[in-house]
């Protein structure tokens, strides 16, 4: 029956209704959340990560590969490594955090409140907005995706000398627009 909705998918055409058909059924739904919850994804984020399963098996219809076997053990093992990722981009966010409060200076760690913390996350984001695409680039993919130097470079094919100084040219950037309003 599984195959079959996915072979639907495949050549899907609209409904009357204007919907496709669901290759997942109520209790492979079910079980994706389970694994999902039992994986430490908060409940807020669980309908996003049954949308994401259902959204890789539809590309794999669509891209022409051959339906899995057992739907509802591949959707376990997806919903699995989803979970996964969502650790290690809370981790990655966690890192982020960790490095931007060492970037304040020792009198403000202490009586932090979370509009201090607001004001200073909407400044930087301004700041990131306003730096050239190079230079924002640089600065995403060192502090926010985590990246050394040597990654940044092999992934954008550029020499390491150019990443450092765009990414010390951004930072300086950044922080002179924090000292001008007076953020930091």
């Amino acid at each position: 029956m599984l195959r079959r909705k996915t072979r639907r998918v495949q050549g899907a055409e609209e409904s009357a209704g204007g919907a496709f058909d669901d290759p997942l059924d109520a209790a492979q739904e079910r079980r994706v959340r389970a694994v999902l919850a039992l994986g430490g994804v908060p409940q807020t984020d669980l309908p996003d990560g049954v949308q994401q399963v259902r959204l890789r098996l539809l590309e794999r219809a669509a891209s022409g590969a051959q339906a899995p076997r057992d739907v509802s053990a591949w959707a376990a093992v997806v919903a699995s490594n989803l979970a996964m990722d969502w650790h290690r981009a809370r981790r990655r966010q966690e890192r982020i955090g960790e490095r931007l409060a060492s970037l304040r200076p020792p009198e403000h760690t202490g009586g932090d409140s979370g509009e201090e913390t607001k004001v200073l996350s909407l400044a930087v984001a301004q700041g990131l907005d306003e730096l050239p695409d190079a230079q924002r680039q640089i600065l995403v993919l060192r502090f926010y995706a985590d990246l050394p130097v040597r990654g940044i470079a092999e992934e954008l094919g550029i020499p390491e000398g150019t990443v450092k100084s765009r990414l010390h040219s951004a930072v300086r950037a950044l922080r002179t627009r924090l000292h001008e309003d007076e953020v930091v």
